[in-house]
């Protein structure tokens, strides 16, 4: 071999050496620094230190999730405060993965990676925590704040008028729902901050459709104004003038329901000093010395809704406690009122 060829040979192997030698020069004096395209939770920590790394995310990562989250219903809120959530991020392990990143390889794939910039598209996830104690007193104070009982329907008699009280649902707090929501924005910092407070209808025992069903036909009995008020789907259709007890016999005041009815009924004459020679007896139906004309429609303990000959006596005390009514009426009102009816005697 010439001597000019082991001179050239020799150049080369010795500036291949240099070249090496400046390498690993460079690698090892150059920081450990994350490859560019690394992200940790979101946040770019590419061409950063360690300590840089930990600081940015630090900022910003926590940054984003120390904020307020308010619970939202109907125009209220209640709030978990930063202080009373008390998040924590835990990104250590995340940093050291990212330096590992910028570790892989050898002394040349990295000053290469170095010197153009070559990115490595890798997210590492963080893990953040919170205050179980703080979201538990939060979901407390919405449960109170929404908690509502259902309410029953019902129909009350007010100044000798029915009136219809309808049902309400009642409400109460979707727990799991609004909690796994909670936690959804305590940990991740692009969900909203601002949660709808999810609830869960309580239905009523007795609904509005129950109640109308159970009072489709109403009677109200004023003895005061001696008028007797039909009642259909809980609207007054139509009233009459009706004859009352009188004094000693007066009508019994209270809440009855027609328990039989009866065309041209016999009469079972009580055992009372005014009955006379009839008390005791049975007085068949239709004859004229039974005062039960046309329509019976019992209610309670021997008062009844009736028919009267004695056409004077409506819109005074005359009878012996039932209610007495025109003929035409009686009959008519009849035809209207089934066995169950519920009648308020005022």
């Amino acid at each position: 071999m010439s001597k000019r060829i082991v001179i050239a040979l020799s150049s080369v192997l010795l500036a291949v050496l240099i070249m090496a030698g400046t390498v690993l020069v460079a690698d090892a004096a150059g920081p450990e620094k994350i490859p560019n395209g690394v992200t940790i939770g979101g946040v770019d920590v590419g061409g950063l230190t360690g300590e840089q790394a930990r600081e940015r995310v630090d900022r910003q990562l926590l940054g984003k999730l120390s904020r307020p989250i308010r619970v939202t219903h109907k125009g209220r809120s209640w709030t978990l405060t930063p202080a009373s959530a008390k998040i924590r991020v835990h990104f250590d392990g995340a940093i050291e993965q990212a330096i590992q990143l910028g570790e892989t390889g050898n002394a040349f794939s990295r000053v290469y990676r170095r010197l153009t910039g070559e990115r490595t598209e890798r997210d590492l996830d963080t893990r953040s925590t919170y205050s179980k104690a703080g979201l538990t007193r939060l979901l407390d104070r919405v449960q109170k704040g929404v908690a509502r009982d259902p309410k029953d329907a019902s129909v009350e008699l007010v100044g000798a008028k029915l009136e219809l009280t309808k049902s309400r649902d009642g409400l109460r707090l979707d727990r799991d729902r609004v909690a796994s929501r909670v936690r959804k924005a305590l940990l991740n910092p692009s969900a909203p901050s601002r949660v709808r407070a999810a609830t869960i209808k309580r239905q009523p025992t007795i609904s509005t459709a129950k109640i109308r069903a159970q009072y489709k036909t109403a009677l109200v009995a004023n003895r005061g104004t001696f008028k007797l008020t039909l009642y259909k789907n809980l609207k007054p259709v139509k009233s009459y003038g009706i004859s009352v007890g009188k004094a000693g016999n007066d009508t019994p005041a209270g809440k009855y329901a027609i328990q039989n009815k009866a065309v041209n009924p016999a009469w079972n004459v009580p055992q009372s000093d005014w009955a006379g020679d009839l008390a005791g007896t049975v007085v068949p139906g239709g004859v004229p010395e039974n005062p039960l004309k046309a329509r019976w429609m019992g209610i309670y303990d021997g008062v009844g809704i009736h028919g009267t000959s004695d056409d004077s006596s409506i819109g005074t005390n005359a009878s012996h406690g039932c209610l007495r009514m025109h003929v035409p009426d009686v009959i008519e009102l009849y035809s209207r009122v089934p066995v169950g009816t519920p009648i308020w005697i005022v």
